[in-house]
């Protein structure tokens, strides 16, 4: 590998200003302690002068048709896009302990049988690594591994090996020799993942690089490869949890949003094939405060359980606390709720949460969440076959969502029959019914907030 000479400094991790050494306060913006070290490549190392690029109308290009890398995890193949592609570098990030190094496991493991493959570790060593393996029951896999930090021997291992798919655990603790700084630090992170990417992009080498993200998203971790790389993956969930979301942020061959879900179980990583029946705990019990979503990730619909509490506050400030919900987001709808509903709740404590552990982002929530409120509200349970979503406008209007049809097949799948959603979705194209136990819908349009207070006194 050629020598890349580096000229060291600092910059602000507040306003990004280069400082030519270390300060204790930032002498542009006057925060303390921002500093952080940074490298600036000398110019004209990347590439030479002159190299005679030109230019090429897209229409004329030739696109070469690949196959993806199935990964033998269907829930991971539906995050990526159908399976990993060739040449493509895919971070995948996460807080320490959530899962990511035993996701990436299992999926080398079993694509070890087809592909030649190699498995990085600075973290672990090659025993440690064993003892996981085994842990696992992926012991009769072809799976080959390293153990080390230092980039130029992952370089010779990957080409000597002659790997087309590698896992780097993690992108942290690879150190590049000419760098002078610890791992971990801006300049190392970025010069590993530059060098990395482009071995994958010039020997069609798939390369996943694992990145350990702090609650705070540290300046170091993958938020800084995020404009690198092809993909982004991010777990989500509570470590402690024991369901797991993989959630594609960024993807330039699929769909982003894409979700897929994970059990942690004591032999690793299982797939969870209806996420839908998982995330209704309630099952087919009526309980007050307690509404099913119909929502939507990337091409998936799922139900999910929103429960409220609503309670008399003795505070002067009633509280307003969600779980897994834009807690902004709910004091909008309370108050659309007091002004077209009539729901006078300005004294109340409210309490929202999605069950699951999954956070719901999507304005489609706003029905589900409001009939919550109400069910808790009045103290009567909304019908266990009853789900509900559409969006609450600010003058009470109920506004339609996207891929609306999608979310009532999946509800009536399921077995839910009555389906309140906004009028303007027209859901028309509804496959007619098969199934002798596959029962007829029962769709609910309503307009305004008011509208939902009136159907939901009509069933409940």
């Amino acid at each position: 590998m050629p020598k890349i000479k580096a000229q060291h400094r600092f910059l602000c991790a507040q306003c990004k200003a280069p400082s030519a050494k270390w300060t204790g306060q930032c002498g542009a913006c006057g925060e303390w302690n921002t500093l952080i070290e940074n490298s600036q490549m000398s110019p004209g190392k990347r590439g030479k002068e002159g190299d005679g690029v030109k230019s090429a109308r897209l229409a004329d290009v030739e696109v070469s048709r690949y196959s993806r890398l199935h990964t033998g995890l269907t829930e991971l193949d539906r995050v990526v896009g159908g399976g990993l592609v060739p040449g493509a570098v895919v971070l995948l990030g996460g807080e320490p302990g959530i899962g990511k190094s035993t996701l990436a496991i299992q999926a080398m493991a079993q694509m070890a049988n087809d592909t030649p493959t190699l498995y990085v570790s600075a973290e672990e060593s090659l025993e440690q690594l064993a003892l996981r393996y085994q842990r696992l029951a992926l012991q009769d896999g072809n799976l080959e591994a390293i153990s080390t930090g230092e980039l130029s021997s992952v370089i010779e291992a990957i080409e000597s090996s002659k790997a087309s798919l590698v896992v780097i655990d993690s992108i942290q603790t690879m150190r590049a020799s000419d760098i002078d700084s610890a791992p971990g630090s801006v300049s190392q992170v970025r010069e590993c993942a530059e060098v990395l990417i482009q071995l994958a992009k010039s020997r069609s080498i798939t390369i996943i690089l694992i990145g350990h993200v702090t609650k705070e998203g540290g300046l170091a971790g993958p938020k800084t490869l995020e404009h690198l790389v092809d993909t982004v993956l991010y777990f989500e969930g509570d470590a402690t949890s024991r369901y797991r979301l993989v959630r594609a942020w960024k993807n330039r061959f699929g769909t982003v949003n894409e979700v897929g879900v994970f059990a942690m179980t004591e032999g690793g990583l299982k797939e969870v094939k209806n996420p839908s029946a998982m995330f209704l705990s309630g099952g087919s019990e009526e309980c007050v405060g307690r509404a099913v979503l119909i929502s939507q990730d990337g091409s998936r619909p799922l139900l999910v359980e929103v429960q409220a509490l609503v309670d008399q506050s003795t505070l002067g400030n009633p509280r307003r606390l969600s779980v897994g919900y834009d807690s902004t987001r709910l004091a909008m709808i309370l108050a659309i709720l007091h002004r077209h509903a009539g729901i006078d709740i300005l004294d109340q404590d409210v309490f929202v949460n999605v069950a699951g552990g999954i956070r719901v982002a999507e304005t489609a929530a706003d029905l589900a969440v409001a009939a919550a409120v109400i069910s808790s509200f009045v103290d009567k349970p909304i019908p266990a076959d009853t789900a509900l979503f559409g969006e609450l406008g600010l003058s009470g209007e109920v506004r339609p969502v996207v891929r609306g049809e999608d979310r009532v097949r999946e509800a009536q799948k399921l077995g839910f029959i009555n389906i309140i959603l906004s009028a303007g979705n027209q859901i028309q194209n509804i496959n007619p019914v098969t199934r002798r136990d596959t029962p007829a819908l029962n769709l609910k349009e309503v307009k305004t907030a008011l509208d939902l207070r009136a159907v939901l006194d009509e069933i409940v």
